[in-house]
């Protein structure tokens, strides 16, 4: 038996409504490319597993918010790389507490910390400046490494559009970063 997108809709559909049945079988369906892409995107097995499981838990509660602006599986993913890149940032601000250099490390100047810190703020400053429909181009395509028509099918809109938004928004972040 073939596997179609619409299959997976109704097993969306069907997850609103509370039955556990057809969450197994998405799960069934869906977790190993997930699990594959996931991987593709992070070598830290833990996290992988933490994200999957925030993945599908929050399939499970929002399954009633699924639009078919996209497809199940569009929307999954997004799910998942939403959770990831939050997990690289939980990392980032972990790995950020102030620790004492071991003899043989070399302790980063301060002048590049600040640096650092400054670029981040200045790049966040000028992502939310930008309409959310190029911010959801630049996410799957930058942080999720997306291809235009992968990004495309993800987001439900022709890859023409995706190219334009994408286009857009580099020349818009240029333009504010300069």
């Amino acid at each position: 038996m073939k596997r179609t997108s619409q299959d997976e809709e109704e097993l969306v559909r069907r997850i609103a409504d509370g039955d556990r049945r057809a969450f197994d079988e998405l799960y069934r369906r869906t977790s190993p490319w997930l699990l594959a892409r996931l991987r593709r995107r992070c070598a830290d097995d833990d996290v992988v597993a933490d994200v999957m499981q925030e993945t599908y838990l929050a399939v499970w509660r929002a399954a009633g918010s699924f639009t078919v602006k996209g497809s199940a599986s569009g929307w999954l993913w997004t799910i998942a790389a939403h959770r990831l890149v939050d997990a690289f940032r939980r990392r980032a601000r972990h790995n950020q507490v102030p620790a004492v250099p071991l003899a043989d490390e070399v302790a980063p100047a301060a002048e590049d910390e600040v640096m650092a810190g400054r670029v981040g703020q200045e790049l966040e400053q000028a992502l939310l400046v930008l309409p959310p429909e190029a911010r959801e181009v630049l996410r799957a395509m930058v942080l999720d490494g997306l291809s235009a028509r992968e990004t495309s099918v993800l987001l439900g809109v022709p890859e023409s559009t995706v190219k334009s938004r994408a286009r857009r928004a580099r020349l818009a972040l240029r333009e504010a970063l300069s």
